[in-house]
Parts: structure tokens; C-alpha cells; sequence
């Protein structure tokens, strides 16, 4: 994805030997280390109502340029996420030609299921790239389509969501949190404050990243039921980055609003359905005089708000209040009850093809779209700052914040 400053792409499959993200345009002297990548990555993993997968395919990380000695250096920042299980799957995914006969061969244990990995995939699902991926592409089967399209892809922005992370915190102080605020009917209520970044760890303990203990109980029953009934369920999560300076962002041009900016990178991850910036939908019902955050003038100089129902955004810029997005998952499409569809080999009636699978993807998707908020944050910053460095990047935010300052000091 290309933006006005940040340039980053991800590349590779889902059961491919590894997945590779590259992000350029990070400024020099953003400390970061493997460590705080894998940290991140450790996260994304957890949850409950994750699939089989996770207890047994690792993300083996490599740093291949642009850091060094817990640096960046201004070169493009280049990441490898090597997929453990990569031997099981090296002759369905070979880059290289391979015989039929090889893919008839058993693939390890004799169980059906890993006979399955060596089928063409013609039954697409329901709610999945599979079938217009197949029409597209002209592919006389899923696998290329599904390898790619799987959230497994995300992985990789994660871990570019965490150089991006530590550039927000190392010049502007900006700092962000995510978590979870619906799965299917269970929601967090409306009166439970906001988590802060210091909160963390604390959602990180929770099987679901919810923040009030009763709400996440909730949750976790209704994905067991979800599990039980062969369902699979979807769900909202919330991400607040605080410390974000006025002026990110623009209004002179659609591409460069920063609200439009989150609401595409949130858009872009996989099973994402809709998207809003502070109260969005909620603002709609209200009348004007109640849905607006009113501007108070700060005794010691400044402006406050209010309330913070913009979600930190008027006008495609940064107003100063934290940046609150939301992101709705819908339900995972790999559903174990499996869906009507035709098979594409035969045009017979079918059902979807199944595969391992989670119940309930809502818990990493809070992180992977705190991921892609720190990517366009990082971006809108470093299109306001400029500088090659940490060092001049926050001189400049110094010296302009110092303006904005002398402009509402009466």
C-alpha cells in the first residue's frame, strides 16, 4: 500500500515458505528490535475461539535490512516471516513445477485430513475470495486464490505495525491500544471507559481482549457455543491512539483525509465489513446541537473538547483529541456446518469446502487493526514532519506544535 510518505507491500501465501513486508520511507533512528516485532506477533495469536493452527505453525522472524543494531538506518525496512509448517506443504506449494504423481502422494500422517491438502479445492465458500478469485483469475481451483487471501497475510502487516508503532512513540509520544467491544450479540456496554495503552498487558490476559471482566465472560461462552454448533461468529473492535497532535492529515484532498485513510487500511483486512471514525453511525441519529465536540478554551492556553465523538478527526484532520476507530468483523467463512455452493469441476451442488479453521478471529483482528492505524498514523506524521532522522522529524513537530501553541494562547 502506498502512501505520501510510508511505502510498504507485503508478499506470499498462506502455507508458503514465508511471508516478506516491506516498508520504506521509516526514518532513520527509530529504535526497534526482533524482539518487539515478535512481541507483536506473539499477540496477534492469541484469543479464544483460535483454530487448531495456532498451537502448532510459528512465525519465524528475520530482520533483513534496513535495521541496524536496534536502529533503523533510512533504507527500507525489509521482514521475513518463515511459516514452520513449510515442509508439509513444500510440494503443494512449490514454486517449481512437480509431477502429478507427487501430489496423489500421502502427505504425512495418512489421516484424511492431510490427504486433503493434495486435492484441488473446487468447492468455494461462501463470504470468501474463493469463487470470484477463481473467475478472475481464471483458476481451475481455490488454492491459489484462498493461499493469498487468507488472513495468515496479516502477519506480515503486523509486524510492520510495530516499526510503525515504535516511529509514532519515538517522535510524537503517540501511543495506541486496541480491543474488543462486540462478538456476535455479546457487546461491551456503553458506560465502561475506553482502555488506555498502559492497559495492555491487562488485555493481553484477557481470553478475548475485552476490558470488563463480565463482558469477556460473556464472550467466551458464546464463541464455546458458537464452537459446539459448528458456527463460526464475528464481532466489533476499537482502537484508540493517544498523543496525536492536531494537524495530521488534510482536507484539501480526498486522498490525503486522514479519516478516509483509516477507513481503507481498516477496510482492506480480510472479513472486515465496515468501518467508522469516533461515534459514526451513532452520530447519525443524534440532532446537531448534540453531536458535535464543543471547543473550551483552556484558562493556562489551548483548547479543549468536550467530548470526543469525531474520534479525533474533523475534516480529514487530527483535531488534538485521541484517534478512536472502530473496525466489524463478520463471522469467519470457513464455517465446520459448511454452506451450499457448486463444485466448479463439476457444476453439481456441493457445500463449501473446510478446512482448519478458527471459531472466532475477532481477538487478533483488535491487533491487526491497531496495526494498520499505527501504519497510516506513522505515514500522516511523517508527511507532516518530513526529516530524514527521529531527531529532525521531531524537531520539526517541536517547532510547529510550538506555533499552534502561540496561536491559541490569549
Amino acid at each position: 500500500m502506498i502512501g505520501a510518505m510510508l511505502h510498504w507491500m507485503t508478499a506470499g501465501e498462506s502455507h508458503g515458505e514465508a511471508l516478506t513486508a516491506v516498508v520504506d520511507g521509516v526514518p532513520a533512528g527509530v529504535e526497534i528490535t526482533s524482539e518487539d516485532i515478535r512481541e507483536a506477533l506473539a499477540r496477534r495469536r492469541l484469543g479464544h475461539g483460535r483454530g487448531a493452527r495456532q498451537s502448532f505453525e510459528r512465525d519465524e522472524l528475520r530482520i533483513l535490512g534496513g535495521i541496524r543494531h536496534g536502529r533503523t538506518i533510512g533504507s527500507p525496512v525489509s521482514l521475513q516471516i518463515g511459516n514452520s509448517e513449510w515442509p508439509r506443504w513444500s510440494t503443494v506449494m512449490s514454486a517449481d513445477p512437480v509431477e502429478a504423481e507427487a501430489l496423489l502422494v500421502d502427505a504425512g500422517t495418512g489421516d484424511e485430513r492431510e490427504l486433503a491438502r493434495n486435492r484441488p479445492l473446487t468447492r468455494p465458500r461462501p463470504g470468501h475470495a474463493d469463487l470470484p478469485g477463481m473467475l478472475k483469475y481464471d483458476l481451475p481451483e481455490a488454492r491459489p486464490v484462498l493461499e493469498r487471501a487468507s488472513a495468515r497475510e496479516t502477519a506480515a502487516r503486523v509486524a510492520l505495525g510495530a516499526v510503525a508503532e515504535a516511529l509514532l512513540a519515538q517522535v510524537a509520544g503517540i501511543r495506541l491500544v486496541s480491543h474488543v467491544v462486540r462478538v456476535g450479540t455479546v457487546a461491551l456496554p456503553e458506560d465502561v471507559a475506553a482502555p488506555q495503552p498502559q492497559d495492555t498487558a491487562r488485555l493481553d490476559a484477557d481470553p478475548v481482549r475485552c476490558t470488563d471482566p463480565a463482558t469477556s465472560a460473556a464472550m467466551v461462552s458464546l464463541i464455546d457455543e458458537a464452537r459446539k454448533a459448528g458456527d463460526t461468529l464475528g464481532g466489533v473492535v476499537e482502537v484508540v491512539a493517544t498523543g496525536v497532535p492536531v494537524g495530521l492529515g488534510s482536507h484539501v484532498q480526498a486522498d490525503r483525509r486522514l479519516d478516509a485513510r483509516l477507513a481503507g487500511a481498516l477496510m482492506s483486512i480480510q472479513a472486515v465489513k465496515g468501518v467508522e471514525v469516533g461515534d459514526g453511525f451513532a452520530q447519525a441519529q443524534l440532532r446537531g446541537s448534540a453531536a458535535h465536540d464543543e471547543i473550551l478554551s483552556v484558562r493556562s492556553g489551548g483548547v479543549s473538547r468536550a467530548s470526543n465523538r469525531a474520534g479525533g478527526v474533523e475534516g480529514g484532520i487530527s483535531n488534538g483529541s485521541p484517534v478512536r476507530v472502530r473496525a466489524a468483523f463478520k463471522p469467519i467463512s470457513t464455517v465446520p456446518r459448511a454452506l451450499r455452493t457448486v463444485d466448479m469441476a463439476t457444476g453439481e451442488e456441493a457445500t463449501g469446502l473446510h478446512q482448519r479453521s478458527d471459531t472466532c478471529a475477532v481477538v487478533p483482528g483488535a491487533v491487526i487493526a491497531q496495526a494498520m492505524t499505527a501504519l497510516v498514523l506513522a505515514d500522516a506524521l511523517t508527511d507532516k514532519t518530513g526529516g530524514d532522522s527521529v531527531v529532525q522529524a521531531r524537531s520539526s513537530l517541536v517547532s510547529y506544535l510550538d506555533r499552534v501553541a502561540e496561536r491559541t494562547r490569549w
